[in-house]
Formats: C-alpha cells, sequence, structure tokens
C-alpha cells in the first residue's frame, strides 16, 4: 500500500491541520522549506518548523528547497524527522551534506526538478534512503501533476530496486492510482487540507 505524505504548505493554519493529521491514516508529516533563492518563494523559515515540528505525533518528512541547506540541518534536533531531503541541482558538496545527514541519524533524500536529468541521481543512489520526484515545479502548491515525471520513477526502479520512491506534486484521486504503480510514498497536500474530512482523504488515496 502507498504511504502518503501530508503536505501543510497551502494550509491556511498550519498548527490546527498538524492536529487534524495526528487522529489520520497519514504516515508522515511533508514540511517544505523555501528560502526565496532556490525557488522564488519564502516559506517555512527555521523558525516555524522548529514550533511545528512539536505539535506533530507522525514522523517528519522535511524537504529542504534551499541554497544552503546545511543552515537549517544543523538546528533539526528532533528525533521524530525520518527523512531529510535536499535538492541534487545546488552547487554544493551533496557527499558532504549526505553524510552530515546521516551523521544525525537522519534518513538521507535528494529531490530533482522536472527539467532535471534523472540521471544525475545515479552516482548517489546507493548513498541515500529516498529519491522525491517534483511532478509539478516546486515552489508553489495547486499546480497540476505532470505525467510524464512517473518515467523517472521507472528509470530508478530499473536501476536501483531498493531505493525508496516518493513523488510531490499535484497529487489527488483522479491520478493516485497510476501513482501508485511507480512510488512507495506520495506528497499530497491541497487534496488533503481542502478537503473537509483529512482521514477520509486520505484513506481514498490509499485505497
Amino acid at each position: 500500500m502507498i504511504k502518503i505524505s501530508p503536505s501543510i504548505l497551502a494550509s491556511k493554519d498550519r498548527i490546527e491541520s498538524i492536529k487534524k493529521l495526528n487522529n489520520t491514516n497519514a504516515d508522515y508529516l511533508h514540511i517544505d522549506t523555501m528560502d526565496g533563492l532556490f525557488v522564488p518563494n519564502t516559506q517555512m523559515p527555521l523558525e516555524e518548523i522548529l514550533e511545528l515540528e512539536k505539535h506533530s505525533k507522525l514522523p517528519l518528512d522535511i524537504h529542504l528547497m534551499v541554497e544552503d541547506p546545511e543552515k537549517y540541518i544543523n538546528y533539526l534536533e528532533n528525533k521524530n524527522i525520518e527523512y531529510i531531503t535536499i535538492h541534487i541541482e545546488i552547487d554544493k558538496d551533496i557527499d558532504y551534506l549526505i553524510n552530515k545527514i546521516k551523521s544525525l541519524n537522519y534518513k538521507v533524500g535528494l529531490s530533482i526538478k522536472p527539467n532535471t536529468e534523472v540521471s544525475k541521481l545515479i552516482p548517489y543512489l546507493d548513498k541515500i534512503d529516498l529519491v522525491l520526484i517534483m511532478s509539478v515545479e516546486p515552489g508553489f502548491g495547486g499546480q497540476e501533476f505532470m505525467p510524464d515525471s512517473l518515467e523517472k520513477a521507472k528509470y530508478l526502479r530499473n536501476i536501483n530496486k531498493d531505493i525508496i520512491l516518493e513523488i510531490d506534486g499535484g497529487i489527488k484521486d483522479t491520478n493516485i492510482d497510476e501513482v501508485k504503480k511507480h512510488v512507495d510514498i506520495a506528497v499530497v497536500g491541497s487534496y488533503i487540507t481542502n478537503s473537509t474530512d483529512y482521514n477520509e482523504a486520505i484513506n481514498k488515496l490509499k485505497n
């Protein structure tokens, strides 16, 4: 069964959304942070993440859409964090950052934008736990799903059978059945947080 990692990026009241998600069949809480440099938006600065994570009973799935992840990694000390994901496209030493995250006993994810060649991930697949495939341009919620993102998932699965594949962007009840065939975790935002019953929406995606 596919795992669901709800994103609270588009929530009007993020703490209230987390409290609701604590009482659902969600598998993770997905937290996006953006620095306004790597993507043209600024959301969930470190101070907000440190506040939000206090309220979650779900394992945290943190996606750093930032140019300098180390600034954030150094302050993330919550035992409830499962994954910290950085982007392959940043101009930093990726191996160093992978080792830094591992040294803190978190699982490591690498994310890839829609227009980045998936082959760039190959040198790192044996060093990481998860690949996060963006199925929209990162930076804003509520975008339409890009179906060709699933081709990246197929490609990666053929190379590495054990890597956890996660996909993020535009996922809802109308495309989840196709998504389930190729990935392990779906990040879902607006479809859940705009619903009147979070658990019903999550169960619809899972089943």
